[in-house]
């Protein structure tokens, strides 16, 4: 008779499960954000304001729901429409720069994020106090006749 020495097969450890499990959550987080920097990339206007062409995409508003110098922001669409000057149409995301919070609170021209403070000018999308450093994304409208309509 032999006397074979019975070793358990080893498996995958507890630890090794865990960190596979989080390495695979950051790699999907990691290209979702790339996707998005991507998609926002692409959807910015070269002149940042609206143009005239017609576009397949949702339509948002009149043009006369916008006041001058100010906006309005539309949550389901994470958009906020501006009028810096009569008949000059621009849109931003309502995404934060610094933490992606969706912000709803505009007042005047200015849209602020109730995470962590950050405010941005819906004319241009500039920072107007931090945290955050980067301006809001421009989005592309397009403006026919009384339409605005997100591209």
């Amino acid at each position: 008779m032999t006397s074979e020495s019975v070793q358990p097969k080893s498996g995958p450890s507890r630890r090794g499960v865990v960190a596979a499990v989080g390495a695979a959550g950051l790699t999907v987080a990691l290209t979702a954000c790339g996707s998005e920097d991507k998609a926002s990339d692409s959807s910015t206007e070269q002149g940042g304001g609206a143009t005239n062409e017609g576009a397949g995409g949702a339509a948002l508003a009149k043009t006369s729901e916008i006041p001058e110098g100010s906006g309005k922001i539309f949550k389901d669409e994470k958009v906020v429409v501006s009028q810096p000057a009569a008949g000059d149409y621009k849109a931003f995301s309502t995404l934060c720069t610094h933490r992606d919070c969706p912000m709803v609170d505009l007042k005047d021209d200015i849209i602020s994020c109730t995470c962590h403070g950050s405010q941005f000018s819906v004319l241009d999308g500039s920072v107007k106090k931090g945290p955050a450093v980067e301006p809001l994304a421009a989005k592309q409208i397009s403006v026919n006749g009384d339409s605005i309509t997100l591209a």
